[in-house]
């Protein structure tokens, strides 16, 4: 009996362990990590931008990093829940479109802005809806029949919030009262439309404005300020639920030390922040409820 008892305690053993070790094996510990981020102004730029990022995953990590660049906000989603990408910049609301798909997903991070032409300081902005100056259209009542411009459809500034809080303002849905919606596929590119009256109005995130303006592309004179919207936390960088916890906290590391350096101020320098700040799935909230309302006026 003490033989069996032995021999059944030394199997629990073994199965335990056995059990421990694939618990542990189930965790990704890849050799290279790869990184995208939704499209923006910045990404259409150098790629020499993101150096000091990818250096300083580098060194925390001590892994290669690949830069994905993607073409819309819905590749960095498919990019993620497919596995082919483990570290994500994502807009609020594609964010909280991916997590739906796979609740392993982590925000760890966004930016704290720097206040600027439209931006206010900190990790937050807002959707504003913008005309073009001499347009004529300077209040919400010159808008009916005109034609207005959003960005992407999983954009939180560029599409969500116009359906909801905007529509609440209006009283109705933005293709019953404006007479043309349109799709410009980046906010830099809405921008740029109200000054080229291929749209009468757009709706764009006032961190993008200011990159805009801080290129040389438009000046903020260009544009009368119809309306803004509540303020809502700024572009979450996600990391795959698959990663090994150890290494997740070498990649939020890193990005909450970047302005440490002086390579990793110079890059904050060139996307207006000050630095990286903590976040968690609880912050974007306020997305949920923001789609949750989407959706029921669908």
């Amino acid at each position: 009996m003490k033989h069996t008892n032995a021999i059944k305690l030394a199997i629990s053993c073994v199965a335990i362990a056995a059990a421990s070790v694939a618990t542990a094996e189930e965790c990704k510990n890849p050799d290279v990590l790869r990184f995208s981020m939704i499209p923006t102004e910045e990404t259409t730029q150098e790629l020499s931008l993101y150096e000091p990022m990818v250096n300083q995953l580098k060194s925390a990590t001590g892994k290669e990093v690949e830069f994905f660049l993607p073409t819309s906000y819905a590749s960095v989603v498919e990019a993620m829940l497919g596995g082919f990408v483990d570290i994500g910049m994502h807009g609020p609301y594609s964010y909280v479109i991916a997590q739906e798909k796979d609740p392993s997903l982590k925000v760890f991070a966004t930016y704290a802005k720097h206040s600027g032409h439209f931006q206010e300081e900190g990790p937050g902005y807002k959707a504003v809806l913008v005309s073009r100056s001499d347009s004529g259209i300077e209040k919400i009542e010159d808008l009916e029949g005109k034609i207005v411009g959003l960005t992407d459809p999983a954009s939180t500034s560029g599409n969500l919030l116009p359906r909801v809080s905007f529509t609440d303002v209006i009283g109705a849905q933005l293709e019953d009262h404006f007479s043309r919606v349109v799709y410009t596929g980046g906010h830099d590119l809405s921008a740029i439309a109200v000054l080229e009256e291929q749209v009468d109005v757009a709706f764009v995130a006032t961190h993008r404005l200011d990159n805009v303006i801080d290129r040389g592309l438009a000046n903020m004179e260009d544009y009368n300020l119809i309306w803004s919207s509540p303020v809502i936390p700024q572009d979450p960088f996600v990391v795959s639920g698959k990663l090994c916890e150890d290494l997740v906290d070498q990649i939020r590391g890193a990005f909450l030390t970047l302005n440490e350096s002086e390579e990793g101020r110079e890059y904050l320098k060139n996307v207006n922040a000050s630095k990286f700040v903590a976040m968690t799935d609880e912050d974007y909230d306020i997305i949920r409820a923001l789609k949750a309302a989407k959706d029921a006026k669908n």
